[in-house]
């Protein structure tokens, strides 16, 4: 056995200086939770920023729309207005024009005339209410969205759904001039 002698300058009471203890692990778990806590929040804050900013850009591009959109109304609109969309029609259009104390959907699109009837019958309506050569859609409306809605030859039908209590007025012009797919116009107000 070897013993070991102290160092010559300390008196043989004392100690020598003890080590402090190796942590390096405990100080690398504590960097990596701190780092967690800031990166992941921080990156999430980031990204939802980003989804946040797209979205607006979205919403103001169809606000800023003044005329015919290619495509379907979103549900809420067409719920909000009550205009239903028959599942076997094509070319769809729409625009949406809001102020104070009135908001419209304007739609538009081709319809089988098959399918017609349902479509009258899901809006609230039929096809016996439709007036043969009756144009509802106001021509401040067909204006504003750039419809001729009163084309010599054309064989046009409306009518007008009212219902009252806050519920949207739907007036709704039908063009027969092509009979297996006549061409629908709705226009839906709300008053405020």
């Amino acid at each position: 056995m070897t013993t070991t002698t102290p160092p010559q300058n300390l008196r043989p009471s004392q100690r020598p200086p003890q080590r402090p203890p190796h942590r390096p692990r405990h100080r690398l778990l504590t960097l990596l939770i701190v780092v967690l806590l800031i990166a992941v929040p921080g990156g999430y804050l980031v990204r939802s920023a980003f989804t946040s900013r797209d979205s607006g850009e979205e919403k103001e591009r169809k606000a800023a729309a003044t005329n015919l959109t290619y495509g379907w109304p979103s549900k809420v609109q067409r719920n909000v207005y009550d205009v239903p969309l028959p599942s076997k029609s094509s070319h769809y259009a729409f625009y949406e024009a809001n102020s104070w104390q009135t908001s419209s959907l304007y739609v538009q699109f081709r319809v089988p005339e098959k399918k017609l009837d349902d479509f009258l019958d899901d809006v609230g309506t039929n096809t016996s209410a439709l007036r043969e050569g009756k144009v509802t859609i106001p021509d401040k409306h067909a204006d504003r969205i750039g419809w001729d809605l009163k084309k010599d030859g054309h064989d046009y039908a409306g009518t007008t759904y009212r219902q009252g209590d806050s519920r949207p007025d739907v007036a709704i012009t039908v063009d027969r001039t092509y009979k297996d797919m006549p061409r629908v116009y709705v226009v839906s107000t709300v008053k405020f």
